[in-house]
């Protein structure tokens, strides 16, 4: 294992390399810290040793701040730190005196840490030492275009294929376990490669994903329509706003769904409304002319009309039945009504309708938001305050809980409170009549 008394000072004619390749720099980069790195041999091991270049105050200067091995669980590290606010690595220069404080992460001596940290990108100098070594003989170093070469030959030990990958320019790939272990098991794979490495080489350096070149080979589809697909389902898979459709539209058939909508040039929602109103009336969606009709906008409107129609079937025979069951528990609380010396009678709803009109008159909600339904499942019950001078007129509306025998809401027009004389009459006369009386209904 390399040690911090193994690590030698940088060699004359690589510190000269690096000066006369820095001195290319445009001038604007010659503020920030510039990372180069050079391979050395330390017992039959290679070793990278990453530099950093800074010109301060007219100054230049070199320096070593990182030392990763093949073979070393950990890296050698000095002077730098990673910044996680966007600014990168760090380097300090203070033992340098190029800087005039000494920040917190310089220190003389070495420190470790795992191999996969404290690497920034850095342009390896030298790539021919790796030739000195008869284990990397037939590692195709030479055609290497990734980001550390360290790493790559350390995958290479273990997945000797990865030469294989490398000289046919799919340097992207040769760090891919995934892809590795493919190209040792299938032979069919590589030579889908070798058919395909143009498609795979893409400009600037990007590359396709694992998935999508798995994807492409297994389907026999090209690269970037697999790309394509998996990036507009995912998006579309984000958005969720109509799960529906890809419960109906599974794997690739949903490529012929995103293809359909844009060929009859319809929005998801104008097809989300189609398939509700189709699943609505029990139409089979396997079948793909129901999935995917010709006439869509012919296909729409029937489909909307049967299902407005059944709709309105269904939802007045769902009337019917409230207003019945409404009924029902009117006559059953009928003993709660009260008519005995006041000037004031309460009588409860005996109909749904009788709470709309009540609701229109008086400008409040009690024809609205579920007042009907809370009636029926004896929720809650809704009682009409009149005067007996005017008993058809509406007055005052009052809401009565069952379970907890009190009175929920109490308000006249436009949600005012009752006068004083009202409330007397509902709370001190009719409110313990009502509970007296429920008391003999549940016994």
């Amino acid at each position: 294992m390399l040690t911090e008394k193994d690590i030698k000072p940088i060699p004359k004619y690589i510190l000269k390399r690096i000066h006369d390749i820095d001195l290319k720099i445009e001038p604007w980069q010659q503020s920030y810290n510039r990372f180069y790195a050079y391979l050395a041999i330390w017992k039959k091991d290679l070793v990278k040793v990453t530099v950093a270049v800074n010109t301060i105050k007219g100054q230049w200067a070199c320096k070593q701040i990182a030392i990763h091995s093949i073979h070393d669980q950990y890296c050698y590290i000095k002077d730098m730190e990673y910044n996680y606010f966007g600014y990168g690595f760090r380097v300090g220069w203070y033992e340098e005196q190029l800087s005039t404080k000494q920040k917190s992460y310089e220190d003389k001596h070495w420190g470790y840490a795992d191999k996969k940290y404290y690497d920034p990108y850095a342009r390896v100098i030298n790539l021919s030492v790796i030739s000195k070594l008869p284990q990397y003989k037939y590692s195709a170093y030479k055609f290497y275009r990734g980001r550390d070469i360290i790493s790559y030959l350390r995958l290479y030990e273990k997945y000797p294929q990865a030469e294989y990958l490398l000289k046919l320019g799919l340097s992207p790939y040769a760090e891919k376990v995934t892809i590795l272990k493919k190209v040792a098991n299938d032979k069919a794979f590589c030579k889908w490669l070798i058919r395909n490495r143009e498609q795979l080489n893409l400009p600037w350096g990007n590359y396709y994903t694992v998935p999508v070149v798995l994807e492409a080979y297994k389907t026999g589809r090209t690269l970037r329509e697999v790309k394509d697909f998996k990036f507009r389902r995912e998006t579309f898979r984000q958005q969720n706003h109509y799960p529906a459709i890809l419960e109906i539209f599974k794997g690739w058939e949903l490529k012929d769904y995103f293809d359909y909508i844009a060929k009859k040039e319809i929005s998801d929602g104008l097809y989300y409304d189609y398939l509700r109103a189709c699943q609505h009336l029990g139409i089979d969606m396997t079948k793909r002319e129901n999935r995917l009709p010709k006439d869509f906008m012919r296909m729409h409107d029937l489909r909307i009309a049967q299902f407005k129609e059944q709709k309105a079937l269904e939802d007045a025979k769902k009337r019917e039945e409230l207003a019945l069951k409404f009924s029902s528990v009117a006559e059953k609380y009928l003993p709660l009504q009260h008519n005995k010396r006041s000037a004031f009678i309460c009588m409860i709803a005996k109909t749904p309708s009788e709470l709309v009109k009540e609701g229109e008159y008086l400008h409040h909600c009690v024809g609205s938001l579920n007042y009907e339904r809370k009636f029926a499942d004896e929720q809650s019950l809704i009682f009409f305050i009149r005067t007996k001078e005017n008993p058809d007129k509406p007055f005052v509306t009052v809401e009565y809980s069952i379970a907890s025998h009190r009175i929920l809401q109490c308000y006249g027009i436009y949600n005012t409170k009752p006068n004083e004389d009202t409330l007397h009459y509902i709370n001190k006369i009719w409110l313990p009549y009502a509970n007296k009386a429920l008391k003999q209904i549940a016994a």
